[in-house]
């Protein structure tokens, strides 16, 4: 089993002081950074939208207002996909 330098799974493990990451350490951080890029576009997209903050009272009213967020999110996402020329469905 592939025994690794680091405790945490999903932290990308830094170069030592004095040496290089293996080819195995390189290929993981390679493949956290791709989904770790990918989710925190979303996330700055949506915070561009005034997403930072939520000002509800009780968890029903939260979660709503998150929903709201995330479809307004998807249909503005599906607007630039239709004008870059993708097809999204």
């Amino acid at each position: 089993m592939y025994k690794c330098s680091y405790s945490r799974p999903k932290i990308q493990p830094k170069e030592p002081p004095l040496g290089v990451l293996s080819i195995k350490e390189q290929d993981r951080n390679q493949r956290i950074a791709r989904t770790r890029a990918r989710v925190e576009h979303v996330f700055g997209g949506m915070g561009q939208m005034g997403a930072q903050v939520l000002k509800t009272i009780g968890l029903g009213r939260a979660r709503f207002q998150l929903t709201l967020r995330c479809a307004v999110y998807n249909m503005r996402r599906v607007t630039q996909l239709e004008a870059a020329g993708v097809r999204p469905f």
